[in-house]
């Protein structure tokens, strides 16, 4: 069994947020093209996202998602949810979430809902303001969610402060 046959990540479960067809008008009529957005995550607090394009949708996928495994980032949970409410922003994309109790559910949509499942968090509520374009969804989600931190760091980050002034 070669490197090529070997099964990639397998705790790793992969989403595709959209695919987008364009087209190029040429002289034989109109060439299509795809791109993909992909979220990866082991449900434990590892995600990443990835874009991807290519002339064929699978091409694209694999693409996107070989992007997003290489991308992953630590998301910081409290047990089934976030710690603090938070806002993220990309572009024109604004997405807050807010962290909700034990049997909530993740109350998102767009490009949000498939981030947070990917990443483990079970009980959150999000609202997408501003842009319904899930690409900069994705990315205003991964910005909110590199903005939060636990307890402990907060208190360490405070006392630091406190003891320089």
């Amino acid at each position: 069994m070669n490197q090529a046959d070997t099964p990639v990540q397998s705790d790793m479960e992969e989403r595709v947020v959209f695919i987008n067809r364009t087209s190029k008008v040429v002289k034989g009529g109109r060439r299509f093209s795809f791109s993909a957005v992909v979220v990866v995550g082991n449900r434990n607090g590892r995600v990443g996202y990835g874009f991807g394009k290519a002339n064929e949708v699978a091409d694209a996928i694999r693409k996107a998602g070989d992007m997003a495994r290489r991308g992953m980032v630590e998301v910081t949970m409290r047990g089934r949810t976030i710690p603090h409410p938070v806002t993220g922003s990309c572009d024109g994309g604004r997405v807050l979430l807010m962290p909700a109790v034990p049997g909530t559910g993740v109350i998102a949509g767009g490009g949000v809902r498939p981030v947070l499942d990917v990443a483990g968090v079970r009980d959150c509520l999000a609202k997408s303001m501003n842009s319904k374009n899930r690409l900069n969804v994705v990315k205003a989600t991964f910005n909110a969610l590199s903005k939060l931190r636990s307890k402990a760091e907060i208190t360490a980050a405070r006392k630091a402060t406190a003891g320089s002034v």
